[in-house]
């Protein structure tokens, strides 16, 4: 059930643990070491170089589920890079192995229903370091040249949303075996009830780790994206202006007037009617405006038709 309080940057740390035990790891993931005392939230984020409204946003969606954020923007990225990264660190070096381990001591090696049960998880532990790994080796270092200014043209956060799938069928199956095959003797049921206990939470654990992605992740970098493009845009036009200022001169007055009816949303019969020259004619002033300029996009022409004052605005197609 959820704790439905949210925390905020006052708050004592001590008493998002007391509140919340299973906050321990994600405080790990942060890179937040305990020994903090009665500090504030604020105050240990502070101390220990992590964003405050990004930890709480993460927190506070751990604790009572999707909640809308003030503002997209103020997410710090690096900060929750670090926060994904030591996360699957924490899940593939330690707890993956660790609860192998368990099932190992609990089940009987020589049975066959074991012997199933402990190929179910390999194949559960290899889907997620597959899935782990995709992460790291393709959407991380994409972030990292988002963050120093280089747009992917090839990439974007929207490819790994659509790909950012379930990965949790076999842990399923897994889990309705073991139920259904726990021995009879104390020792092995005890054993086994454990490793039971806690394939249940890290299930619970690393779907909160996938909804932290979908929903807070995401769309930090869909807003990172989106500022960036219109950046690169922005600089675009900006060169044009300053590398070309005078690039109408090494047009005809015959190509401006090709260009000005292009970039008002004529085709090329429409054209050729408006300037009483024939369609072929059109197509090799447009062939010649392209090889001069370097332009080969409708967008791109009514840019420059703007820049060199052939057009006003308000007479462009947009």
């Amino acid at each position: 059930m959820k704790n439905q309080k949210m925390y905020e940057a006052d708050d004592k740390m001590i008493s998002l643990i007391k509140d919340n035990y299973n906050l321990l790891q994600s405080l790990g993931s942060f890179g937040i070491s305990l020994g903090f005392g009665d500090k504030t939230v604020r105050e240990v984020c502070e101390q220990q170089q992590v964003d405050t409204y990004t930890f709480l946003a993460v927190i506070n969606f751990t604790i009572n589920g999707y909640r809308d954020f003030d503002d997209v923007e103020r997410l710090s990225i690096p900060t929750l890079m670090q926060y994904l990264r030591a996360s699957h660190a924490y899940f593939l070096d330690f707890q993956l192995p660790f609860i192998r381990k368990e099932l190992q001591d609990a089940l009987d090696e020589n049975d066959n229903l074991a012997r199933l049960i402990m190929k179910l998880y390999d194949e559960y532990a290899h889907s997620i370091q597959r899935h782990m790994r995709y992460e790291e080796k393709l959407l991380f270092p994409y972030v990292e040249a988002l963050l120093n200014n280089k747009v992917n043209e090839t990439y974007d956060i929207e490819t790994f949303s659509k790909h950012h799938g379930a990965t949790d069928v076999k842990l399923r199956e897994l889990k309705n075996i073991i139920i259904k095959y726990l021995p009879s003797d104390g020792l092995h049921n005890n054993q086994l009830s454990a490793t039971l206990y806690d394939i249940y939470n890290n299930e619970e654990w690393l779907s909160l780790h996938a909804e932290v992605e979908d929903h807070i992740f995401v769309p930090a970098i869909r807003m990172l994206e989106k500022k960036l493009r219109q950046t690169d845009v922005s600089a675009k036009i900006s060169n044009m202006i300053n590398q070309n200022p005078n690039n109408g001169d090494v047009l005809s007055d015959r190509e401006r007037d090709v260009i000005v009816s292009l970039v008002q949303g004529m085709t090329n019969k429409e054209i050729a009617e408006h300037l009483f020259i024939s369609v072929n004619t059109v197509i090799t002033h447009r062939r010649n405006i392209a090889r001069k300029l370097q332009i080969h996009s409708p967008a791109g022409l009514t840019i420059y038709a703007i820049v060199n004052n052939l057009v006003d605005i308000s007479a462009v197609e947009l």
